[in-house]
Parts: C-alpha cells; structure tokens; sequence
C-alpha cells in the first residue's frame, strides 16, 4: 500500500539528546554514574514526558534524594545542553518531505516545558504538519495508545504510515500496529528507505 504520511520521532533522529556527556563535565563521570544508578533521575525524565510538570518534577526528585539534591536540580538548569546537536540530514530529509506535499508529523516522547524551550532554541522542530507529543497526549511511546493516538487524529491507516525511531521498541510497537517501521542509526540509511518507498528521489534525499 502507499505510503501517505512519514513519521519522525525528534530525540536522536532529527537532533540529537543525553544528558549523561552534560553531567560528566558538570560534575565528572564517576559521580555523574553514581547519579544516574542511584536516583530515580531516568524515571524523572519520563515522567515529565508522560505530561508531569517540569520543574516540580526534578524538585520532588531532589527532595527524595537529599544526598543527591544539587545535582538532580542541575537538571533544569541545564536541560537545553542535553539536547543536540542538529543531524542537519535529517532536517534535510523533513523538509524535502514536505516541498513535495508529503504529510510530516512527529511523535515524540517529549515534555510541554521542555518542548516550548527546544522549539525556542530549535525553531526547525515546529516545522512539522503535526506533532504528537507524550506531554501534551500524556502517553508515552512504547505505548499502543499512543500510535492510536496518531491514527485516530490523521483518519490515516496503521499500514500507510512510515515511522523513524531511533528505539528498537518503538519500532516494534509501531510494526504491532501495522505501521512501516525504521530503525534509525543514521540519516544515510533514513534517506534510502525514503528514495525505496518512493517517496524522495536520489537527488531529493541527498545531504
């Protein structure tokens, strides 16, 4: 079947985000491992990803980890340092998309403050025909609602869907559904399967 809309999730597909090289130069690499095995700091994240407020969120973590409290609120401090940089091929890839009328939309497990502070800093992000983000949706992938989510509000059926992830279990919860999927490792591989679905020519999909 065609393909009538291409999907991309935004951390490490369209721009990169870690914050683990942040904390190794704020507070070294050992201190910053003990960090991240020792709090909740993972599960903090993904929970302003399902929708929780950004900066209560880190501080209800600092308070639960008192030894850890400085650091943890390093976190709002520095959230926009985690996130890049571009993969201006991928940029590249959305926007040639779309000058051919191609529907882009994102889907992407990300936080509403945190979204307002990139699409600041990144204004390409907002570039998409839709977006569907976890904080606004309150579901986070790998979750079936939230692919739903996105066939419900597009009319668009699950098989003329194709998806870019860069998280094996994203992908494989899309295919569940009967999306096209696409591991993503670099935007050369990305482009190839947009120029073999026909979607983009060689010359279109080129850096």
């Amino acid at each position: 079947m065609t393909i009538n809309a291409v999907v991309f999730d935004i951390g490490n597909v369209l721009i990169g985000w870690d914050p683990e090289p942040v904390y190794d130069r704020l507070i070294g690499p050992d201190r910053r491992a003990g960090l991240f095995a020792g709090t909740d700091v993972r599960e903090m994240n993904l929970d302003i990803d399902r929708g929780h407020d950004f900066s209560t969120r880190i501080r209800q973590s600092a308070a639960a980890h008192p030894n850890w409290h400085d650091e943890i609120m390093l976190w709002e401090a520095h959230w926009i340092e985690m996130l890049g940089p571009v993969i201006p091929h991928s940029v590249a890839l959305l926007r040639a998309l779309r000058s051919k009328g191609v529907p882009v939309f994102a889907l992407s497990n990300f936080g509403v403050a945190t979204l307002k502070m990139a699409d600041a800093e990144y204004p390409f992000l907002t570039e998409f025909d839709r977006r569907f983000i976890s904080g606004d949706l309150r579901l986070i992938k790998p979750d079936p609602a939230i692919y739903r989510a996105v066939e419900d509000a597009t009319g668009l059926a699950p098989e003329t869907l194709l998806f870019a992830d860069d998280r094996p279990e994203n992908i494989v919860a899309a295919e569940a559904r009967g999306w096209n999927g696409h591991l993503f490792e670099a935007p050369e591989g990305w482009a190839a399967r947009l120029v073999s679905e026909g979607l983009l020519t060689d010359s279109e999909a080129a850096p």
